[in-house]
């Protein structure tokens, strides 16, 4: 049973490192719609 402990908190920085990729991610496209958003209001708001 003392190996669990050590599996359970490898798991748990691979799922940490995957969560964090994936929020990244997120967080670019977000910016990118955003930036897409910004260009659309400045072409209408002319």
């Amino acid at each position: 049973s003392g190996d669990i402990p050590v599996r359970g908190s490898g798991n748990y920085a691979s799922d940490e490192q995957k969560e964090i990729a994936q929020l990244k991610r997120e967080l670019r496209d977000a910016k990118d719609a955003l930036d897409v958003l910004k260009k659309a209001i400045n072409i209408l708001g002319k």
